[in-house]
């Protein structure tokens, strides 16, 4: 399913086009894909909120598949080996941030189905570092949420400085919010949940959630940090309204609407606001080995191939109560 340019009125960006199969390179692999994720990440690439630098691109970056090429100097896979490709795809290694060990901010990053085809598609190549080995325990299907809905919220879980018997607000409840609240619940945190869905709400309380309902109802200064994961500026000073003293709250979404103008004394009181940018290397494997330890179980609804822009539509409208994830 391949984005080329769009207009505005386009009801189906992606069109379904045979291309060439890829051949992996020098350190490469290449993945027979067997299903991927639809993140609100690739609603953004799709409508152009986040433009990628080249057109046209395979979109798709939560992949589950079979290691079925090898290109040279790679003895860290072998054909038949099942992997996950997350979004992050290579780093220079060499810039400032990944000296530092920051290399989510590599100053050469590259990322799946952004700057290089991804996985909406039969198959993808990708560097050998960036094929990851999947939990056993976990299916195809549920796996594929766990590479970047998973992948980003246990970034954000952890950057929010949650620990042991803190408790954590999360304002948004969709497919990565389910999955950070099982982590977060596994580590011993009490979890509250504000979301307008009656049908996340409904998931949330059955996850073990403590509090949900309404940023309207929610005690002011109750949590120790804060999780947005909703896409909307509006929700940052209601985050910070919750948050106590010294708290944290962490902005989990690539992109967000306009933040409001809004009153210091919010603020004040040394209270954190921090955007999370992309994952590590070292990111994706402890999450891996996490997810499988809670176990983490991720709700997912199916769509196949040639459903990719229905799948879009849904994630983009919160009309499915689960992950989306195409299944070829």
């Amino acid at each position: 399913m391949v984005l080329h340019e769009q207009t505005e009125a386009e009801r189906s960006p992606l069109k379904l086009e045979d291309v060439a199969v890829p051949v992996p390179g020098a350190g490469q692999v290449r993945v027979r894909v067997r299903v991927c994720g639809v993140c609100r990440t690739d609603v953004h690439i799709v409508e152009g909120d986040v433009r990628p630098p080249r057109l046209p691109i395979i979109p798709g970056h939560q992949v589950v598949g079979v290691v079925d090429a090898l290109g040279s100097g790679v003895s860290s896979h072998r054909e038949g080996d099942r992997v996950g490709v997350p979004w992050l795809y290579s780093t220079d290694g060499t810039c400032a941030y990944c000296r530092r060990g920051l290399e989510n901010l590599c100053d050469n990053g590259r990322f799946t189905g952004f700057d290089v085809n991804g996985g909406y598609a039969e198959a993808l190549i990708v560097p050998s570092e960036s094929a990851y080995s999947i939990p056993g325990i976990f299916s195809d299907e549920a796996a594929a949420p766990l590479l970047c809905a998973g992948v980003i919220g246990y970034r954000s879980y952890r950057l929010s400085g949650a620990k042991s018997g803190d408790r954590i607000v999360m304002i948004g409840f969709g497919s990565s919010a389910h999955l950070v609240l099982q982590m977060a619940l596994h580590e011993k945190c009490q979890v509250d949940v504000i979301t307008r869905s009656t049908g996340h709400q409904k998931l949330a309380r059955e996850l073990g959630a403590n509090w949900v309902g309404n940023a309207d109802d929610y005690p002011a200064g109750a949590s120790d940090c804060a999780i947005v994961f909703a896409p909307a500026g509006q929700l940052v000073p209601v985050a910070l309204k919750a948050v106590r003293k010294g708290g944290t709250v962490t902005l989990a979404g690539i992109t967000m609407s306009e933040i409001p103008t809004m009153p210091y004394s919010i603020l004040y009181h040394e209270r954190v606001v921090r955007s999370v940018a992309n994952s590590t290397h070292k990111d994706v494997r402890e999450f891996l080995d996490l997810a499988a330890e809670v176990p983490i179980k991720a709700s997912v609804q199916l769509f196949s191939l040639e459903q990719a822009n229905e799948a879009i539509l849904a994630v983009k409208q919160s009309k499915t109560e689960a992950a989306a994830v195409l299944k070829l």
